[in-house]
């Protein structure tokens, strides 16, 4: 196994730890695949591919918790929709465009990792259900384009527009990044080339890594590994904004 592959073991485990245990670990993934020598759209593409599994298996997870939430298989078009925009606008951008943009994608996800707690506290339910489907619509347009920080976002606006309960909110979460991250993974499966071997070490990592986040949430918490991702994915956007 060549150093490259190394680096990307490394990040798929810290990022199943960390999306067990407090979310965008596609966050982590991302800057190590670019700094494994893949050109930033690759390096997206095979981060949505490599990452979807075990996110449908969180997705999987809460199914119970989904039977009695009343709506949520008309957001599953939605999301559908979304991811298939956004992964068609992430192949018909001109590369130099993504790449420009990089930096700021990375550093506005990490902000939104780092401020969270208050974002999804301040957008606890506030009458504002209407606003339910174009707002699913666009974060799912968002994660087909650019995975990271896809999960806030959702939380932000389910607990926005519902009156649902933190598990119930955290499950639809669960479901709709993982349909996203489906969609968006088999529509580069079928429009793009691959890099299977590199798709399969980011999955294998990424599910050697969730137990171990399991197990750490509960002695460490989750705002650790929050606050962690946050910096790395700042540090990350600093030195992509340096390189040019």
């Amino acid at each position: 196994m060549q150093a490259a592959d190394l680096v990307v073991v490394a990040a798929a485990v810290v990022a199943g730890a960390v999306n067990a245990a407090a979310g965008s670990g596609s966050l982590v993934t991302f800057p190590a695949l670019v700094a494994a020598g893949l050109p930033p759209v690759g390096a997206n593409m095979l981060n949505t591919v490599g990452l979807a599994p075990g996110m449908m298996l969180a997705a999987w997870t809460d199914r119970r918790v989904l039977r009695d939430i009343a709506g949520l298989v008309w957001l599953l078009p939605i999301g559908v929709l979304g991811a298939v925009c956004g992964a068609g606008l992430l192949r018909v951008a001109p590369p130099d465009l993504f790449h420009a943009a990089v930096p700021y994608l990375i550093g506005g996800a990490a902000v939104l990792v780092a401020a969270q707690p208050v974002l999804v506290k301040r957008l606890r339910r506030t009458g504002n259900g209407g606003w339910l489907y174009p707002c699913v619509f666009a974060v799912s347009v968002y994660g087909g384009f650019f995975s990271a920080a896809q999960g806030i976002l959702l939380l932000a606006v389910v607990g926005l527009c519902l009156d649902t309960s933190v598990p119930e909110q955290n499950a639809i979460k669960n479901v709709m990044q993982g349909l996203v991250s489906l969609v968006a993974g088999i529509f580069f499966l079928v429009t793009s080339a691959i890099d299977w071997k590199t798709a399969l070490i980011l999955a294998a990592g990424s599910a050697a890594g969730t137990p171990l986040g399991i197990r750490l949430v509960r002695h460490i918490s989750p705002n650790v590994f929050r606050i962690g991702v946050a910096a790395f994915g700042a540090t990350a956007a600093v030195v992509f904004l340096l390189k040019g």
